[in-house]
């Protein structure tokens, strides 16, 4: 049975869209030879959060999982345990460009009020079912 667009529930939407999110940006930081995961490594390593923490929702616990991500990352020489080298923050800097761009490309035509509210919303339903 098809169904339209107009009458697809809002679990379809957010399969499809973090899908096509994954995809577009696998596509993006596949270039510089990096997955999705270790570019978030590679930012939770700038921030305060542990990189393992900041991954957790992404893997399954598997410790050799996590070594997946950040071991090509330290191998390159841009990260050290939970820290970036100053070659990882130059990459950071340079990936976090094309990021920004790919994030401007997923949320052209929607307003800051639009996007605000639709998080909103979805963090209300999440916790509806917390």
């Amino acid at each position: 049975m098809y169904m339209s667009d107009d009458n697809k529930p809002i679990g379809w939407w957010l399969k499809e869209l973090d899908r096509l999110l994954e995809a577009s940006f696998e596509q993006v930081l596949a270039a510089d030879g990096l997955t999705r995961r270790q570019w978030q490594a590679l930012n939770a390593a700038a921030g305060s959060e542990s990189v393992a923490i900041a991954l957790a929702p992404f893997l399954t616990g598997d410790p050799a999982e996590l070594a997946t991500v950040t071991d090509p990352l330290a191998e390159r020489g841009w990260l050290s345990g939970d820290e970036l080298t100053p070659a990882g923050r130059a990459a950071l800097e340079a990936l976090t460009t094309k990021v920004q761009e790919q994030r401007r490309r997923v949320t052209a035509g929607v307003s800051d009020q639009e996007y605000v509210a639709t998080v909103g919303v979805l963090r209300r339903m999440a916790a509806n079912l917390s």
